[in-house]
C-alpha cells in the first residue's frame, strides 16, 4: 500500500470512529459512574456471572444498557442479546440501539429461523418467543457474550438461563424485589450493583419532585390471592363502589383538576366505571386496558399527548413500556402490596423536562403508608438478600387503619355553619362508659345522637337532612372503626352491619326529628 492510500486509511478509520462515538445519547455522569461499575465486573468476574444492576424508573435504563451492548460488542467481539417481556419494550430498545449504532434484529412471533444471524451483533428478543424457538431447536444463537435482561424482577426470564449458562447474565430493574416470592432473585443473581437513588436524581433535577396527597381508605374487604397481591375481584368490590367513587372523584378535583392525569385501577370494571363518573362530571376522559385494540390504544396515546389536562383510566397497561413525559398528575385508585408495582405506577409520572419539575400522586390505597413516599431512601441491598424479611415486616392493612386520623374534609365542613363542634372522642367516650360501669353501646347511642344534632342544626327540612346525612360516610365509618377496636376482637362482618345499622338509626332519629 502507498503512503498516500495508507494515509487516506487512516483518515477514513478517525472519520468512522469518530462518527461512532457521537453516535446514541450522551450519558449523564451518573450514568457514566454505573458504567465503569458494570464493565469492571465483566473484566474481572468469569464469563458466566449473573448481576442485578438496580436503577429507578426514570434514570434511563434503556439509554444506560445500549451504551453497554455497543461497548461490550466493541471490547469483546462477541454479541449481545436483550430479552424482554412486552412488545412494546422490544420496540423501545430496539429504536435505542439503532441510535446508538448498535445493528439489531427483533425477534418476535413472526421470526421462525435466523438464517441472517451473522449480519448482526444483538438481539432483541421476547422471552416467550425465544423459548419457544429454542425448545423447539427452531435456531440457535451463536457466539453470544452477554445476556441483557430488561424489567429482571420478572420471573419468566429464569426459563431461558439453562440456554445461555455460559455467557454473563446482566438484569436490569428499578425493583430488585422478585415478582414471585418463593422464587427470589438472590438465588438466580451473583450480585446487586445498586446505581444512583431517586433522592438523588430529584435533587439533581434528572427527576421530577412528586408531592403525595393520602387518602384514608379501608382495605378490610380485600383479599389476597395466590400472588401475594390483592384479587381483582375484592378490588372490584371496594373500588367499583358509589362511595370510592365519589372519593376518587372529589380527590382529582381537589389536587389534580385541569392536569394531565392518568389513572391506575385494579380491575376492568371499575375502570369503566371511573370513566363514566367523570364523564357524567363533564370531563375529557378515555378508558385503556389490555383488550383494547392496538389502533384505539395508539389513538388513545396520541390524544393524552396532544391534549392538556387529559384523563387515562387504565388497567394493566401503562405500568411498563410507556413513557409520557407531560404527566402532571398519578392517581393510585387501587391498593397493591407489590413494591416494583408501586414504583412502576409512580414512575410514569416522574419524568423531569422543562416547565415540568414537579408532578402529584393520589393515594388511594394506603400505598405510602405500607411502602413509605415514593422518594424516601430503600436499602435495596436488604431487600434483595433478604426479601422474605422485607414482605414478612409489611404493615398490616389493619394497623394501617388504627394509625387513620380522619379529618373532614374542609366542603364539608362548610355545610355545618351552625355547629361549633364537629368532633366526637369515640376512645375518650366509651373509657368514660367503662368506668360508669354502662353498657358499650352507649357510646354509638352518643355518636347517632351528635352526629344528628349537626344535621338537624344546619338543615331546614327532612329531604336535606338525609341528604347531608348521607354525605357523613366516611366520619360514620370512622367511628364505627375506632369503636370496634375499642372492643377488640370484633369481625368484619360486625363492623359492616354496625355501619349500617349506624345509618339506618341516623336516618330514623332524624324523621322523627322533623
Amino acid at each position: 500500500m502507498c503512503l498516500v492510500s495508507w494515509l487516506n486509511f487512516i483518515l477514513l478509520s478517525s472519520i468512522k470512529e469518530s462518527k461512532e462515538v457521537q453516535k446514541g445519547k450522551e450519558l449523564y455522569d451518573y450514568q457514566k459512574e454505573d458504567l465503569i461499575k458494570i464493565f469492571d465486573k465483566f473484566h474481572n468476574c468469569p464469563p458466566s456471572y449473573n448481576l442485578v444492576y438496580q436503577l429507578p424508573t426514570g434514570g434511563g435504563k434503556t439509554v444506560i444498557f445500549s451504551e453497554i451492548a455497543r461497548r461490550y460488542i466493541k471490547e469483546f467481539n462477541k454479541k449481545v442479546l436483550i430479552l424482554t417481556h412486552r412488545i412494546e419494550l422490544s420496540r423501545q430498545t430496539n429504536n435505542m440501539l439503532n441510535e446508538f449504532g448498535v445493528d439489531n434484529k427483533v425477534i418476535d412471533s413472526s421470526v421462525k429461523e435466523l438464517p441472517d444471524q451473522g449480519d448482526y451483533d444483538c438481539f432483541v428478543a421476547m422471552v416467550e418467543t425465544l423459548n419457544n424457538r429454542l425448545y423447539d431447536k427452531k435456531f440457535e444463537l451463536n457466539s453470544i457474550g452477554l445476556v441483557i435482561i430488561d424489567e429482571a424482577h420478572n420471573n419468566s426470564f429464569r426459563k431461558l438461563f439453562k440456554y445461555f449458562e455460559h455467557c454473563f447474565i446482566l438484569g436490569v430493574t428499578a425493583t430488585p424485589l422478585s415478582s414471585n416470592f418463593k422464587l427470589p432473585l438472590k438465588d438466580s443473581y451473583h450480585e446487586l450493583i445498586i446505581g444512583h437513588s431517586i433522592p438523588y436524581l430529584v435533587k439533581n433535577e434528572f427527576l421530577a419532585k412528586a408531592t403525595t396527597f393520602s387518602y384514608d381508605v379501608s382495605l378490610n374487604k380485600l383479599k389476597i390471592g395466590i400472588n401475594g397481591d390483592y384479587t381483582v375481584r375484592s378490588s372490584e368490590e371496594l373500588y367499583s363502589g358509589m362511595q370510592m367513587q365519589n372519593k376518587l372523584l372529589y380527590a382529582y378535583e381537589q389536587r389534580s383538576k385541569g392536569k394531565k392525569t392518568l389513572i391506575f385501577n385494579n380491575g376492568i370494571n371499575t375502570s369503566q366505571y371511573v370513566y363514566h363518573t367523570f364523564k357524567e362530571a363533564g370531563y375529557d376522559i378515555r378508558h385503556l386496558d389490555n383488550t383494547t385494540p392496538k389502533k384505539q390504544r395508539k389513538e388513545i396515546l396520541e390524544w393524552f399527548k396532544k391534549k392538556d389536562g387529559a384523563i387515562i383510566s387504565s388497567v394493566s397497561i401503562l405500568t411498563t413500556g410507556f413513557d409520557e413525559p407531560t404527566i402532571e398528575s398519578i392517581i393510585l385508585n387501587r391498593a397493591t402490596r407489590s413494591l416494583t408495582l408501586y414504583y412502576q405506577m409512580i414512575g410514569r409520572g416522574s419524568r423531569a423536562i422543562p416547565g415540568k419539575k414537579t408532578f402529584d400522586v393520589i393515594d388511594l390505597g394506603n400505598n405510602a403508608a405500607r411502602f413509605g413516599l415514593w422518594a424516601e431512601e430503600v436499602d435495596w441491598q436488604l431487600i434483595f438478600n433478604y426479601p422474605e424479611h422485607f414482605l414478612e415486616n409489611l404493615i398490616s392493612d389493619e394497623e394501617i387503619e388504627r394509625r387513620f386520623t380522619y379529618t373532614m374534609p374542609d366542603e364539608l365542613k362548610a355545610k355545618f355553619p351552625n355547629t361549633k363542634n364537629l368532633k366526637f372522642d369515640i376512645k375518650a367516650a366509651y373509657k368514660e362508659a367503662i368506668s360508669k360501669k354502662q353498657k358499650p353501646t352507649v357510646v354509638i347511642d352518643q355518636s347517632i345522637e351528635q352526629h344528628a344534632q349537626m344535621v338537624i342544626e344546619n338543615t331546614p327540612d327532612l329531604m336535606e337532612a338525609l341528604g347531608l346525612a348521607r354525605e357523613l360516610d366516611e366520619a360514620i365509618a370512622d367511628r364505627v372503626r375506632r369503636y370496634s377496636y375499642c372492643l377488640h376482637n370484633t369481625t368484619r362482618n360486625f363492623r359492616d352491619w354496625l355501619q349500617e345499622e349506624y345509618m339506618r338509626r341516623l336516618r330514623s332519629t332524624l324523621r322523627s326529628a322533623y
